[in-house]
């Protein structure tokens, strides 16, 4: 293949990346560790005459957690740094989980939190745990912010709602509710651990009773997006956690998706998957709720 031409542009602060945003409009591809980006490029997937990259923009490398603002991940935040925080591991354990596990320790140290959702791929790791906690992008132009919930922002694979002047400044995700637990599981292919074959993230919150009041649960490398199985949800809320009711929630798991065969696994074994991963999702985020002292 062709070695691609392009211009490549790493502006100071966020003005001059809106400048160069609405200058070059959809001939622009944007960068911040490149994990994603770079190959793509190479492989000839994403092409443009120019490159921008966020890398040294001033204001958009920070993570901070207030219990009355929630968690905000700036822009430019590795996923090793998100792992490593210690308020994501205290009220965001799916989360922590996931950037733990993603990939390699190479890919951690390079590839951030933002660039994992804003390629759109189905099988994004940071996906599934940021749609159980609720999270929402702030994305942001030369005519102001808007903040878009996760769940909306992905509209097909490697499709978003985000417009081509536009740039993710943040991640925000609420604080988590009282007695609540969340986890992630992943599975990778046999040597493999750069590559996702299937991931599930749940949220359970109780009552003072121990019933379930909240129940969230996401999946990812299952469909044409990162998803959530909302009948699975519905089902959960206002019950008592019985052992019954939770493998009733992890069959209807298995009917929200739709896998499909790759090299990495078949899609019987996804669904298969699915609702074993529910199964251990689901008795973690409880186990973590019952837990819960704050």
């Amino acid at each position: 293949m062709a070695e691609q031409r392009f211009s490549h542009h790493q502006p100071a602060n966020l003005e001059a990346l809106l400048d160069l945003m609405a200058r070059f409009r959809t001939d622009v591809l944007v960068m911040a560790g490149g994990t994603d980006l770079v190959p793509a490029m190479r492989e000839g997937r994403l092409t443009a005459a120019n490159v921008v990259s966020v890398s040294r923009v001033g204001g958009l490398n920070h993570i901070s957690y207030y219990d009355s603002d929630g968690l905000v991940v700036g822009a430019t935040s590795k996923v090793a740094e998100v792992a490593a925080h210690p308020d994501v591991r205290r009220h965001y354990p799916a989360l922590a989980q996931a950037c733990d596990q993603m990939a390699t320790p190479q890919v951690r140290n390079m590839a951030t939190v933002a660039g994992n959702l804003a390629g759109a791929s189905p099988a994004a790791d940071c996906a599934a745990p940021l749609l159980v906690h609720g999270a929402s992008l702030v994305l942001v132009e030369r005519g102001g912010r808007r903040q878009v919930p996760l769940a909306k922002f992905f509209t097909g694979p490697g499709q978003t709602v985000r417009e081509p002047m536009e740039v993710i400044e943040a991640i925000r995700v609420p604080a988590p509710p009282k007695r609540c637990g969340s986890c992630y599981l992943r599975l990778t292919p046999t040597g493999r651990a750069d590559r996702l074959a299937l991931g599930l993230a749940g949220l359970v919150s109780l009552d003072a009773a121990g019933n379930i009041i909240r129940a969230r649960l996401a999946i990812s490398a299952a469909g044409p997006t990162p998803l959530r199985a909302i009948e699975a949800e519905n089902m959960l809320e206002g019950m008592p956690p019985e052992q019954s009711l939770l493998a009733r929630a992890a069959a209807a798991c298995v009917r929200a998706v739709s896998p499909v065969d790759d090299h990495l696994a078949s899609a019987f074994y996804r669904r298969m998957m699915t609702q074993v991963l529910a199964r251990r999702v689901l008795a973690a985020c409880l186990e973590l709720a019952r837990r819960d002292d704050r």
